[in-house]
């Protein structure tokens, strides 16, 4: 029997289903059912994926870069002294600055190639933390709410968490439903709404000090995704803004410049939309600072 990827708790044959989601009476989250294959995910995280020359065409990776130093920052002010541990590490943008500040950091990742990133599972890292970052890799995992449970033990005094992930309770999850950017099956295992988080958080005896629904990124970029989906008979604009040898599938240079060229008219809009759905506290992501107390 299928069971929830936040709860551990089963999934009965009654449960709420959109799309390839489950909805889990008890917690309120959602999982991927069923579960991806090994070949599923295997070709989801293939070369492709984050090839070693970068993701993105032009600036993109630069300016994912600047956003990671931003984000150091952040962590490095809100953290105590002491190592940071990154989960779902990648090609290490965070760790490198991080230790640009000073700061001793490591992450786990099974499939990057840096020796600061070590291949392993939460579950069987040692030590004690001053923080813990999931940026958006919690969503990845099979077990997230055991792996949420092991970060909070192995934090400090005072040590921190940092987590920022898809809100699938938000306008424009509402709006594009299985089209909705966020989902990307299959690599998306978990799909938790921000209150869940944050009860599953406090119910871990820790204090959460700061939520945002615009921190977490992507947030106009869902609507932006999703609007270009709708009105280009389903391209995709990630597909588009990413190196040929990075994209899902190929994509003409006429196509792209047609679904680059709509994103730019559509921008305005999805800003809009985006703006909208942070005031309502709605928004397409949801970033979370908590300390153990």
């Amino acid at each position: 029997m299928s069971r929830c990827g936040w709860c551990g708790a089963a999934l009965g044959e009654g449960r709420r289903r959109v799309g390839r989601r489950a909805l889990c009476a008890e917690c309120g989250a959602w999982t991927t059912d069923p579960s991806p294959s090994e070949r599923e995910l295997e070709v989801a995280y293939a070369g492709w994926y984050r090839p070693a020359a970068g993701r993105f065409s032009g600036f993109g990776d630069r300016l994912l870069r600047r956003l990671r130093g931003s984000l150091a920052g952040r962590i490095d002010r809100f953290a105590p002294p002491g190592p940071i541990l990154d989960v779902g590490a990648g090609d290490g943008a965070l760790l490198e600055a991080l230790h640009r500040r000073g700061r001793y950091a490591i992450g786990t990742d099974p499939r990057s190639r840096r020796p600061d990133v070590l291949d392993m599972d939460l579950a069987e890292v040692e030590g004690r933390w001053a923080a813990v970052v999931f940026w958006h890799s919690l969503e990845h995992l099979p077990d997230a709410g055991a792996a949420l449970e092991r970060a909070a033990s192995v934090l400090e005094p005072r040590g921190a968490l940092a987590i920022a992930m898809p809100n699938p309770a938000s306008l424009q999850a509402a709006v594009f439903r299985e089209r909705w950017f966020a989902n990307d099956f299959p690599r998306h295992l978990v799909h938790v709404p921000a209150r869940v988080l944050l009860a599953r958080l406090r119910g871990l005896g820790l204090s959460v000090e700061r939520v945002s629904y615009l921190r977490g990124g992507q947030v106009a970029f869902g609507w932006l995704h999703g609007l270009v989906d709708r009105l280009s008979g389903g391209r995709s604009l990630y597909d588009a803004l990413r190196r040929p040898e990075a994209r899902e599938s190929p994509m003409s240079g006429a196509v792209r410049g047609a679904v680059l060229l709509g994103a730019v008219l559509l921008l305005p809009v999805a800003v809009a939309c985006a703006a909208i759905e942070v005031a309502c506290r709605r928004g397409g992501t949801v970033y979370v600072e908590a300390r153990r107390v």
